[in-house]
């Protein structure tokens, strides 16, 4: 009996023109049988939304022999949902997210949609990628990371990844790495995050925008400290948030308390 092909669910938040996510279907092809349901337009800095007030749609873009291609009117996370719920023979053996056209390391990673693509694959027990470049060129060059994601995905299709993990990997906007880092989440946050965008005599208009700051900026275990010296950052995400080290110390807290 032939052995299937392993079956890789990829998705983004760039939507389903953007160049990053053709070049990530043409670096995975020789990995396995494809299926992409992306966005039908840009839906960045979305993260895990969902569409609760009007149904949403998808439609056949592409297909052929070990890909499928559909776009969809939802949330990248709705695109996993959709997707293992109508298309899928069978349970992925992979979710992948991007290339998405910028950064999603430190703090970015509880707003990108990229990450939302992965969170939901990850909670739903499939091994799960995001894949990102410090760039936001439409047109941006990604030669240089195709090595480094067909390595990484096919150590991943090959070993797993323990329950509740998932892969956030990002790559410096430069020709040659420096070489690749197993990350910790760097802290941070983002400061002057509006610009006014005056329409007529209102003034109350506002471009979303700001700059990051790096509370540890020497902090040599963080993604952001990596990508700021040229490496590829991996940071291993959990998408469980329970604060395990404050339990027991809020447990006395609340037995303090009269309820």
């Amino acid at each position: 009996m032939k052995k299937k092909c392993p079956l890789i669910l990829i998705s983004n938040d760039d939507g389903i023109a953007a160049k990053g996510l053709r070049v990530l279907i043409d670096i995975l092809r020789p990995l396995g049988d494809l299926v992409v349901m992306a966005p039908d337009s840009q839906r960045s800095g979305s993260s895990c939304s969902l569409t609760v007030t009007v149904p949403i749609h998808y439609r056949l873009v592409h297909r052929e022999e070990g890909l499928t291609i559909y776009e969809c009117s939802g949330t990248p996370t709705e695109c996993i949902k959709l997707a293992r719920y109508t298309v899928t023979d069978r349970l992925p053996d992979l979710v992948v997210g991007g290339i998405n056209h910028g950064d999603n390391s430190a703090t970015n990673v509880h707003y990108s949609g990229t990450m939302g693509v992965v969170i939901e694959g990850c909670i739903n027990g499939i091994p799960s990628i995001a894949y990102s470049l410090c760039s936001h060129d439409p047109d941006a060059n990604f030669e240089v990371l195709c090595s480094y994601i067909r390595k990484i995905t096919s150590m991943i299709l090959k070993s797993g990844l323990p329950p509740l993990v998932c892969l956030n990997v990002n790559f410096p906007d430069i020709k040659e790495f420096n070489g690749v880092r197993v990350c910790e989440q760097a802290k941070g946050i983002w400061t002057k995050e509006w610009e006014s965008c005056q329409r007529g005599v209102d003034a109350n208009y506002f471009w979303l925008s700001g700059s990051f700051t790096d509370k540890e900026p020497d902090n040599e275990k963080s993604d952001h400290w990596a990508l700021e010296h040229g490496y590829v950052a991996i940071t291993p995400t959990t998408v469980d948030v329970t604060a395990y080290g404050f339990i027991d110390e809020l447990s006395q807290k609340c037995k303090q308390i009269d309820f």
